[in-house]
């Protein structure tokens, strides 16, 4: 038996060691954290320093008995969770709830591969108590938070229903940005303004024919970066610039080639895997992490476990000088020495852990294409994501050689371009995706050219877009807001509370979301406020390199905390001034409830009035008249815009007339399937509807006219089918 033990946090993690170290330690497995605050209380000592109360988790209890049975014998334990603060955390609760000896080793390795681990046995190190301190206080700082607000919000808002609401120090300023974002794009009004595209050739070749866009007018730009100030803000506006335009001589003033470089990007950290993993794969952030930790603790290839990337939370881009070797020489023997570059790094984030790698893979040698068939659909995609970004970061920037062609024409100024790859660099491993190489016909300063054609173009300014996993995850790091291992899990809370919804892949703030962040903001200002949340952070980062004591900085946030608490605590309904009950007389109060904010009048329940309080964020749209009758009742049909911003048509008679039909993306009416009724009854026993003939995801079938106080349905052979029709068709002539 081995007198040696190591343990990790998952099952999976311990098979791929198993195949690196063999029998010589006992690999066991704490599946995660064994010891946390208990759910049904604080647990925190406010009054002794913020004192926490831990107990081992009761689903971990039988696990922590059994590993502490497996520890018999054992004289060495090793602690190899994740090399983070709450791998750090997870080791030092593993030390008291396994009443482990002080002697006890932390190992820390950030890929899990043969060179590695053995390096880290070479080397154990001692718990870093300043990490686990700085992870014991972001666990305090969530804990008073969320159980101090939440039941605040399930009294005020929830009227102490049953339904869950909550708050949490980082998931709260995420649901604020979601929420202003959503204001400025219902504030937003649209600015109409022109461009102008001329069609020109080289006199005598129409052949030859490029087109360039009119830049400015007497050196005043028509489109400034500021498009609010375009000179152009209307059709008659652009039809005077083009009668202008045609009655001018164009002439080639300069022409100007320049050899400009696009670098490749660094190799991924946390969120900018998380965020390429959205755009290009459209993965969840926590998918993401999933597929990422399932890479990282290894995968079976070839009959041999190997971890295939390194750990996939670090916010550093720091490249290990070993892998930035095999990499050059992988480069170079496959491209040759002109494709090795110097390696790109990347700013560096706020208080990023250079003792951390990026996100690589273990070795450049196992390509994509060669592993394929040993990973999941899912796995192969990814790490094809991560192999390609890191092989470019450290390859030799694209050259493109662009050309700048710049027209006179009487007082305006026209600009033509082409850009082709000289050098593809980088490229050769992530092609460039923005589009295609563009040409112009070779052209001389001074040579005349012949206009053809002046196209006016209409466009209108768009408002800020909404968030979408990608960007949210970028602007909270861009904040210093969370760390990298706290987005995933704050986007799935914002979901599961259901405070957003989810349209084309962007976050929509639901009633409930919004009315959670305006009475979060009125009462709780410091925690909604996003420089403080990250200033927080920022704390937290001095915890770790002890040049923070950990309690002094808990102090310092519950002094303020606790006055906004008693504050909340007793804060009643505002009357709302010269706002009198339409019913009663009685005096209008605000209030909140989870459909959002409301006046209600002062003698509830005696009366029982109440008002939207909530405006519309997004604003309703105006039925347009398109002069046609319903169908179906003859009143006017209208075109209306959902709140996501797609059309459809109906019936201006709604809810008493419900027809409704699509408009395709491309703007033209598609028309409802048919719906035939049929002289059958309804087979249902005691129904008096009729059968009518209608088509579904799955086919054309048959159901009652009664629908949905009758759900009867049946399918229907196609001979039956057209029987039937025909039969509805000669009853109807």
């Amino acid at each position: 038996m081995s007198s040696k033990a190591i343990i990790v946090e998952s099952p999976t993690k311990t098979r791929t060691l198993g195949r690196i170290l063999g029998n010589e330690y006992k690999l066991l497995s704490s599946k995660g954290h064994v010891r946390d605050l208990p759910q049904d209380s604080l647990a925190v000592d406010i009054e002794r320093d913020f004192t926490p109360t831990y107990e081992i988790i009761p689903r971990q209890r039988k696990l922590v008995e059994k590993l502490q049975k497996s520890l018999n014998g054992v004289d060495t334990v090793y602690l190899a969770s994740d090399p983070d603060r709450e791998g750090e955390a997870i080791a030092w609760h593993l030390t008291h709830a396994l009443k482990l000896p002080d002697n006890v080793k932390r190992l820390e390795f950030h890929e899990i591969t043969k060179e590695a681990v053995l390096a880290a046995l070479n080397s154990p190190r001692d718990i870093d108590i300043n990490l686990v301190n700085a992870q014991q206080a972001r666990r305090i700082l969530d804990r008073l938070v969320g159980y101090q607000i939440s039941p605040l919000l399930w009294e005020k808002i929830a009227g102490n229903s049953k339904r869950a609401l909550s708050a949490g120090r980082v998931q709260s300023v995420a649901l604020r940005l979601i929420c202003d974002r959503e204001r400025e794009i219902a504030a937003f009004i649209p600015q109409e303004y022109w461009s102008i595209t001329a069609t020109l050739s080289p006199s005598g070749q129409q052949e030859a024919a490029f087109e360039a866009e009119v830049k400015s007018r007497e050196d005043k730009q028509l489109i400034p970066d500021d498009k609010e100030q375009a000179l152009l803000k209307s059709k008659q506006q652009a039809q005077n610039f083009i009668a202008e335009l045609r009655n001018q001589q164009y002439v080639v003033a300069k022409v100007k080639h320049t050899q400009p470089q696009r670098k490749p990007d660094p190799p991924f950290i946390t969120s900018t895997l998380q965020r390429a993993a959205a755009g290009a794969l459209h993965f969840s952030a926590r998918k993401t992490m999933q597929i990422a930790q399932q890479l990282y603790e290894g995968v079976e290839i070839s009959g041999e476990a190997t971890g295939l990337i390194t750990y996939m939370r670090t916010d550093s881009t720091r490249v290990a000088p070993s892998a930035q070797q095999q990499t050059r020489q992988y480069i170079e023997q496959r491209w040759g020495d002109e494709y090795v570059g110097a390696g790109q790094r990347g700013k560096k984030a706020k208080g990023a852990q250079e003792a951390h790698e990026c996100i690589r893979p273990t070795s450049v040698l196992r390509e994509p294409q060669k592993i394929a068939n040993y990973l999941t659909k899912d796995q192969a995609a990814l790490y094809e994501l991560i192999w390609r970004q890191f092989v470019a970061s450290q390859m030799k920037p694209a050259v493109y050689h662009r050309v700048t062609v710049d027209i006179a024409a009487g007082p305006y100024t026209l600009r033509a371009t082409a850009s082709s790859v000289k050098f593809p660099g980088f490229l050769v491993v992530q092609p460039d995706k923005k589009g295609e190489e563009t040409t112009l016909p070779p052209l001389e300063e001074g040579q005349e050219l012949s206009l053809l054609e002046l196209t006016p173009e209409q466009h209108f300014t768009q408002p800020p877009p909404r968030y979408n996993e990608g960007s949210l995850v970028a602007t909270l790091e861009a904040s210093g807001i969370g760390r990298p291992s706290t987005y995933a899990p704050i986007i799935e809370t914002l979901r599961r509370r259901r405070y957003v919804r989810m349209h084309r892949r962007q976050f929509i703030p639901t009633r409930l979301g919004m009315t959670v962040t305006d009475w979060l903001l009125e009462h709780f200002p410091g925690i909604m406020d996003v420089e403080f949340t990250a200033h927080v952070e920022e704390q937290l980062d001095k915890v770790e390199q002890a040049q923070q004591n950990w309690v002094v900085l808990l102090h310092e946030f519950y002094q303020d905390f606790a006055k906004q608490l008693q504050q909340a605590r007793a804060t009643r309904s505002k009357p709302l001034e010269g706002r009198k009950c339409p019913k009663c007389g009685g005096q209008l109060y605000e209030r909140f409830s989870l459909h959002g904010k409301f006046a209600g009048c002062e003698n509830y329940p005696k009366c029982d009035y109440t008002e939207d309080l909530l405006e519309e964020v997004l604003p309703r749209s105006k039925p347009e008249e398109i002069g046609e009758k319903c169908p179906e009742c003859g009143g006017q049909l209208v075109k209306l815009t959902t709140q996501w911003g797609s059309q459809f048509i109906g019936c201006s008679n709604f809810p008493r007339c419900k027809y409704t039909r699509n408009i395709g993306h491309n703007g033209k009416d598609k028309p409802k399937k048919q719906t035939v009724e049929i002289n059958m009854p309804c087979e249902r026993e005691g129904c008096d509807g009729h059968l009518v003939f209608r088509h579904g995801k799955r086919g054309p079938f048959l159901g009652c006219s009664n629908f949905p106080r009758c759900r009867f349905t049946r399918n229907a052979t196609e001979d039956e089918l057209a029987r039937l029709q025909n039969e509805a068709s000669d009853s109807a002539r």
